[in-house]
């Protein structure tokens, strides 16, 4: 008589030197529950980057000179002029290529090759492991040493499009101080309160990535040498240890600054002023 199906010699748990446990995993926590919070959490952000990405309006305030981190830098013919001061627009203006392109896909790479949202997604998208405890549903492991995995080591450039990007970004946030109302050609609003924060945090996660961490301290034999690079070192690894912290709230902050553009661009609401 053949052995029931769950109890057949297998790959991982239920390989012929393992006990034969017919359930999937003894586990009687809610152990379901943190992989289901990450998808959820990453679904909302892809769904909503993608449709604002697709949108290409209520992007640009030009009264406050609001511009949201979704289309900077706007490089498409198809940009109010005005949104792209200092970057030549050279992007076809046609409706598959979206006013984001120079942005959000280089964004949206550095995050999904971070290490922090690696292990997040491994758990729940790949499936490799579920959870601990848990049996990953594939026979085989090949680790990042194959596609489609394997692209995973372009983290490290992606790291230094993102770097510029927050750059770039800076630069808008500055920028979003001119106003055509406020006294001398300045203004202040909840909108520029909005930008910087969200800079402010993207810079964070940013520096904190591991990536940053092995440009100023990475190959180094001797810190007692290189007392410069060691400092920064040791100042990017105590924000290091709050990295995924910051991943989580930089996709809060990009979704809160262009949807509030998006509202005050659309004439849905006004911007609360200070000054200007």
């Amino acid at each position: 008589m053949s052995a029931p199906a769950a109890y057949r010699p297998g790959p991982g748990v239920f390989s012929a030197t393992r006990a034969r446990i017919a359930d999937r995993t003894l586990r009687t926590d809610r152990w379901w529950l943190s992989p289901l919070r990450i998808d959820l959490g990453f679904a909302i952000f892809l769904i909503y980057a993608t449709a604002r990405g697709f949108q290409q309006n209520h992007y640009f305030v030009e009264k406050y000179h609001y511009l949201t981190p979704f289309y900077s830098p706007c490089v498409s013919k198809g940009c109010v002029a005005e949104a792209s001061e200092f970057w030549p627009q050279f992007l076809p203006d046609v409706w598959w290529l979206p006013y984001a392109a120079m942005s959000l896909p280089f964004l949206l790479l550095f995050r999904l090759t971070c290490y922090y949202y690696r292990g997040a997604y491994y758990r729940t998208v790949w499936q490799s492991p579920t959870s601990c405890a848990v049996p990953e549903p594939r026979a085989h492991y090949t680790g990042e040493t194959r596609f489609p995995l394997i692209v995973q080591n372009t983290h490290r450039y992606f790291f230094y499009i993102a770097a510029v990007i927050s750059i770039i970004n800076t630069n808008d946030a500055i920028a979003a101080f001119h106003s055509d109302t406020g006294p001398h050609g300045f203004g202040f609003g909840l909108g520029n309160l909005i930008l910087v924060g969200n800079v402010a945090m993207l810079w964070t996660y940013t520096l904190s990535c591991h990536s940053c961490r092995h440009v100023f301290g990475g190959r180094l034999k001797h810190f007692s040498k290189n007392p410069v690079r060691y400092w920064m070192w040791s100042q990017i690894s105590k924000i290091n240890v709050h990295h995924k912290l910051f991943a989580w709230i930089t996709l809060g902050t990009l979704m809160l600054t262009d949807f509030y553009i998006m509202l005050v661009a659309s004439g849905t609401i006004s911007d609360l002023r200070f000054i200007g």
